[in-house]
């Protein structure tokens, strides 16, 4: 029995796809628990229409991301920080706080889409992304500056 797959199926596949199943299995598990539907021409037409309106919004935030990670690429950040010898810092700058830096730009992002490519342990220039979409990631500076 051909199906459309509603749901992930790790056995089977992602959502959209018509695969061919037994009829039991589609029967008694599929079907049932709303994963899949049966392939006929009305599901079929309206799976095709579902996936055109998924691919403008994909589109539409693919469009969103790239012009947010051109605002993001354009900014830079700076973090004051107490330092002791060797303009070594104390603690260290986390994701939150470049989060809030961000936010006060006017760029909303999540921490948890924000990553540090290395360690900041003293003053000086490194280097962050933002992964705004599966496509899209946006590099950005973070100055650290020694607290007056």
């Amino acid at each position: 029995m051909k199906v459309i797959l509603s749901q992930e199926v790790s056995s089977l596949g992602s959502i959209g796809d018509i695969v061919n199943v037994r009829n039991g299995y589609a029967r008694n598990y599929l079907l049932p628990r709303g994963l899949a539907s049966v392939a006929n021409e009305s599901n079929k037409a309206s799976l095709e229409h579902h996936q055109r309106v998924l691919g403008r919004r994909r589109e539409k935030a693919l469009a969103a991301s790239k012009a947010l990670a051109a605002q993001i690429e354009k900014t830079s950040v700076t973090v004051t920080k107490q330092v002791g010898e060797d303009e070594k810092i104390f603690g260290s700058v986390t994701s939150a706080e470049l989060e809030a830096l961000l936010k006060a730009e006017g760029l909303d992002v999540s921490k948890k889409d924000i990553t540090i490519l290395e360690e900041i342990k003293k003053v000086g220039v490194y280097q962050a992304q933002v992964k705004l979409h599966s496509e899209v990631v946006a590099k950005f500076k973070v100055w650290v500056v020694a607290q007056q």
